[in-house]
């Protein structure tokens, strides 16, 4: 496995394997590499003649008072998975490399980033659309592998593509959980023992949606109210950010689950943010 951290040098690999008529996979990443991102990995392989990983933290996804500068890094380790798993290239570019001085150019999708996170978290999805587009365009991928945990962020790429008309195949990776539920993240480290075990309580909460949907609830409120008052139950230190129930194409907000429908939810601890989804779908009418 090669270590690149020149975009220049990065580009012109994948141009030459190209030429070569090599398949390349791209898994765009931040780093601290858990099983969820070794699983996308493994679809990359699976997918393609060259498997490239990104590793970079990207600066223009944070906002003022996120968690930039204590986010996990661990590129010893990272590297050593990546090559266990199969990657050829592991790009890792530092921030001074991905956006000069007078960087000013960036991607903007305007509507499916407007709620949920990127409500909360202004100028999110805009650094995320934005280093994506040049992660794209460095490595050169037929196909980008991307986790359905971040289910909002998916969508968002999807439209981005689809938008600038450009020639990548996305392709979900589906959740990867610990044993007892909880979606795999690099931000569960943040937590205190006592907050990972009142973590549960987004998995447990989404398993009640499940469940009431499954006995024939469709309307939105009664949906969300059952989803809070499980994670108020089995997670006091926690406070909601945000419960939507949601048009899994669209993201438009529902009134009734009448159609394939995302559940998102979004949790505070004291010490991390943590994010969680799942999608109901209605049986169709024959």
């Amino acid at each position: 496995m090669i270590v690149i951290a020149e975009p220049v040098e990065m580009q012109r690999l994948a141009l030459a394997w190209r030429t070569e008529g090599a398949r390349i996979a791209v898994v765009p990443t931040m780093g601290a590499l858990h099983e969820g991102h070794r699983s996308l990995i493994r679809i990359a392989r699976a997918r393609a003649d060259r498997v490239v990983v990104t590793l970079f933290v990207n600066p223009a996804q944070f906002g003022p008072g996120e968690d930039f500068e204590r986010y996990p890094r661990s590129f010893e380790r990272d590297r050593a998975v990546c090559e266990t798993d199969g990657a050829d290239v592991l790009f890792a570019p530092s921030a001074a490399a991905m956006y000069t001085p007078d960087h000013s150019t960036w991607v903007e999708e305007t509507v499916l980033s407007r709620g949920l996170c990127g409500a909360r978290r202004p100028g999110h999805f805009r650094g995320v659309a934005t280093v994506v587009v040049k992660l794209f365009m460095l490595t050169q991928p037929h196909v980008a592998v991307f986790g359905e945990k971040d289910a909002q962020q998916l969508r968002v790429i999807r439209r981005v593509v689809r938008d600038l008309n450009l020639p990548v195949e996305i392709i979900p990776g589906p959740t990867v959980r610990e044993p007892d539920g909880l979606a795999m993240s690099s931000r569960n480290a943040y937590l205190s023992g006592e907050e990972r075990r009142q973590a549960v309580a987004l998995r447990r909460a989404l398993d009640e949606a499940e469940r009431r949907f499954a006995a024939g609830q469709r309307d939105v409120t009664a949906l969300r109210t059952a989803i809070a008052e499980t994670i108020r139950k089995l997670a006091p230190a926690a406070t909601v950010d945000y419960i939507e129930i949601v048009d899994n194409d669209t993201l438009e907000p529902l009134t009734q689950v009448d159609r394939a429908a995302l559940v998102a939810i979004a949790v505070r601890f004291p010490s991390a943010r943590l994010i969680d989804n799942t999608v109901l779908r209605p049986e169709p009418v024959c």
